[in-house]
């Protein structure tokens, strides 16, 4: 699994099947390192867990190192966002294609402590990507920064995913999920619990939003047991991201920088996945066994 270069061939194998196109930027002069190659370099050292790009440089093998220098990579790499979102989504694709049940939940991403949150800096040079003060109610505390929201498969496979600011309701990201799903069930916790939004999905696209009832109100039922154990699956997922890919460990300035990140940490574990469905045969969800 230390072995970069070989994990960097494994990965680069699968996006040659997925794409054929080796450059996506216009530019003048055909780079040394093609965009394909720097979006597996750029996945490689988040499988691997390398978040400095100091770091990363320090141990790239010399056939890469000649190619590119760690500034232009860092330009060139977000850049490159809109393509590697199109390369993720192709792979999800294939997950999901004839898949009818999602389920949708968001995770808190900080920035910086809350105390630091007046005088950081960070992330904040646009109005429109400012972040802000949220409330997590899972770990009951509060924290500056965003708020990640996905819908995955029941599989685990993520299909969709945004970025908004911590103080944005998880409920106002359904809009979102009105243009990307039609005709399946979608399970949600208890902070998606709507009944005029229920109405709405449902009438507009055929999507029957299944969420917990709370105790207090009328005619309680519980949730069936399937649908409870199937929620679990994108929790699961949130903390292999936690885990192995530290999406909570983020070391952007920019929100550019930092939404080209988590990404690339998403892109990392859905490419992870195709390697061990349709190349090495395994359980998908095997992240930490090695893929060479």
């Amino acid at each position: 699994m230390h072995n970069l270069e070989a994990n960097y061939h494994k990965i680069l194998e699968v996006l040659t099947i997925l794409e054929l196109k080796s450059n996506f930027l216009n530019q003048k002069r055909i780079p040394k390192l093609s965009d394909k190659e720097l979006i597996a370099l750029n996945l490689t050292s988040e499988y691997l867990g390398i978040d400095s790009e100091y770091d990363l440089f320090r141990k790239l093998p010399p056939t890469l190192s000649s190619k590119i220098e760690r500034s232009v990579y860092n330009k060139r790499k977000r850049k490159l966002f809109p393509h590697m979102e199109s390369l993720r989504a192709k792979i999800a694709a294939r997950f999901n294609e004839f898949e009818n049940c999602f389920i949708v939940d968001s995770m808190p991403l900080e920035v910086c402590k809350i105390a630091r949150a007046s005088r950081s800096k960070i992330c904040k040079s646009t109005e429109y990507s400012k972040p802000d003060r949220g409330y997590c109610a899972s770990q009951n505390t509060r924290y500056y920064g965003y708020k990640l929201h996905a819908v995955c498969s029941v599989r685990g496979i993520i299909q969709s995913m945004d970025i908004s600011p911590a103080s944005v309701h998880d409920i106002h990201y359904l809009k979102d999920i009105k243009q990307q799903l039609k005709h399946c069930t979608l399970l949600a916790d208890k902070g998606y619990l709507s009944s005029k939004w229920q109405l709405n999905l449902f009438d507009e696209c055929h999507i029957k939003l299944e969420t917990p009832m709370r105790k207090n109100q009328h005619n309680f039922t519980e949730q069936p047991y399937v649908f409870r154990k199937s929620r679990k699956r994108i929790e699961t997922l949130f903390s292999q991201l936690c885990d192995q890919f530290m999406i909570r460990r983020n070391y952007a300035k920019s929100f550019e920088g930092f939404k080209t990140r988590i990404l690339s940490k998403i892109t990392a574990l859905t490419v992870i996945q195709y390697i061990n469905h349709f190349i090495l045969g395994r359980k998908i969800n095997n992240i930490k066994n090695t893929i060479i």
